[in-house]
């Protein structure tokens, strides 16, 4: 996967994340709600980043696609370093600056698309 695959791939789980998160709605106090509970922060943030990605996916070239890639991972990565050192909340609080609920789901998540990242990021596009 080079990085025009990344953010269009990347791009659309964004969209339809942040989608599915205004459908489930408020918390329901049960213990998924700590594994995939999204705060209207969190909502706004991955309906515009998909956005973002898909429109930089067609419309940037190939340099600035491979350091938009290596950018999405640091944010990644950012947020999954400092999930880890929230203290967990109750189901329905945030912890993160009022915005968001960075429980340990989400923490190992970013961890894990940083990592997509940063691999996408090194890989080539081919060219057509």
């Amino acid at each position: 996967m080079n990085p025009k695959q990344f953010l269009v791939v990347g791009g659309v789980v964004l969209l339809l994340l942040g989608i599915l998160g205004y459908l489930t709605g408020t918390p329901t106090g049960g213990p998924l709600d700590l594994m995939v509970w999204l705060t209207s922060g969190e909502n706004i943030a991955h309906v515009v980043l998909g956005i973002v990605a898909l429109i930089a996916a067609y419309t940037l070239g190939g340099g600035a696609r491979k350091w938009l890639t290596v950018i999405v991972g640091l944010v990644a990565l950012y947020f999954g370093l400092v999930g880890f050192t929230l203290a967990p909340t109750q189901v329905g609080a945030m912890n993160y600056y009022g915005v968001a609920n960075l429980e340990l789901f989400d923490n190992l998540l970013h961890i894990v698309v940083a990592v997509w990242a940063f691999w996408a990021a090194s890989r080539k596009e081919m060219m057509m």
